[in-house]
């Protein structure tokens, strides 16, 4: 495809498809895209312009690595930024720095402290493999992989600083992908066997995204779809107008006009030196989710209870982990419901009839003012 920061304004979804295909500009161009909305988010959650830096660092790798499993390829940005927050939140509930691969460093600092001595031997292999593999590349490759998939830059700017062409840039790149091909995934599937341990209780997911059926109704049929990025599995939950609503606004950072039911929850929660911990989704009985919200205060840790479509809503506005039980991933009544994957009408299309909405009561107003 040939995607570059010259060509004619094409969209993420081309952008996406080009770089499934081994087109590394378009993901630099979808990266430089985004970048700077996922390091926005980041900073938000830590509050930390270093730390910010390598988890977004991080996240763009994870984000190459796995983009061939990107469902909603026009969904890239927010796929990033869940990426970011995932890593982030890894971050601070270790409170170490993201688990990188570096290229010269002891294998004891990409240890997870959660683990067992067979697992960290394990990490530790992987560790090596990644980090001998980067290291055994020509020196022109890994060069340009640390310089435009590590450090950012475009190939315009990678090409200044290595002093040679556009053209022997994107080629390097590309046959440093194919010898890392192989490396990179046994380390996903090593992730991949991790989020499916049966000792784990719980696992980290976040919305991926919202759909509606094709009617208008208001008894239409939403639906959010929750997504865990280690593991690859899915977990549909129906849901009212109201709520699903809300969660596609939320989805796409939408700025409303005044403060929204979930937003002001949020900011109430903070006001009374409490902060939203973490939500849960616990279990399914006779067709229904139960969720809790976890709250960390001056009293203490308390739960309350909460409908998942609310629980959600508010994990998002307030930057909380979202957190599944085993058993409800296990369940094949939560798990293999398929059929929201027809419903056509994506949480762009939600927002942008809520923006339409918006308008027409504007103009309406409006007439209805100059009518007097």
């Amino acid at each position: 495809m040939g995607v570059g920061r010259c060509s004619a304004p094409v969209s993420d979804a081309q952008l996406v498809g080009a770089a499934r295909s081994g087109d590394k500009g378009a993901f630099a161009e979808l990266v430089a895209r985004h970048r700077r909305l996922a390091e926005g988010v980041c900073r938000r959650l830590l509050g930390d312009s270093c730390a910010t830096d390598d988890v977004v660092q991080e996240a763009v790798v994870v984000a190459l690595v796995s983009i061939g499993r990107l469902s909603a390829p026009d969904r890239f940005g927010a796929w990033l930024c869940s990426i970011t927050l995932n890593v982030a939140r890894r971050w601070l509930r270790a409170e170490r720095g993201p688990m990188v691969v570096p290229l010269s460093a002891d294998t004891e600092s990409v240890r997870d402290p959660a683990a067992g001595p067979e697992d960290h031997a394990v990490q530790r292999n992987v560790a090596s493999r990644v980090r001998d593999a980067v290291a055994h590349l020509a020196p022109g490759q890994r060069e340009a992989v640390m310089l435009f998939y590590l450090e950012g830059l475009t190939h315009q700017e990678a090409a200044t600083e290595l002093g040679i062409s556009v053209n022997a840039v994107k080629a390097r790149l590309h046959q440093a992908r194919a010898a890392l091909a192989p490396t990179m995934a046994a380390f996903e599937e090593h992730k991949e066997a991790q989020s499916m341990t049966p000792t784990t209780e719980w696992v980290d997911m976040h919305v991926a995204e919202v759909r509606r059926g094709d009617d208008t109704g208001t008894l239409t049929p939403h639906v959010v779809v929750l997504h865990d990025e280690s593991g690859g599995r899915r977990l549909p939950i129906w849901t009212a107008a109201p709520e699903a609503i809300a969660l596609a606004l939320n989805l796409d950072s939408v700025d409303m006009p005044r403060p929204m039911t979930y937003q002001l929850a949020s900011s109430l929660v903070t006001a009374t030196g409490a902060r939203v911990a973490e939500v849960r989704i616990t279990r399914l009985r006779e067709a229904t989710f139960y969720a809790v919200v976890a709250l960390e205060g001056p009293t203490g840790t308390h739960e309350v209870d909460a409908r998942p479509s609310d629980a959600l809503n508010l994990a998002l506005v307030s930057d909380a982990p979202i957190r599944v039980h085993t058993e409800v991933l296990s369940d094949p009544a939560a798990t293999q419901r398929n059929e929201w994957r027809t419903y056509s009408v994506t949480q762009s299309d939600i927002v942008a009839e809520v923006h339409q909405r918006q308008e027409d009561q504007m103009r309406f107003l409006g007439s209805e003012q100059r009518r007097r």
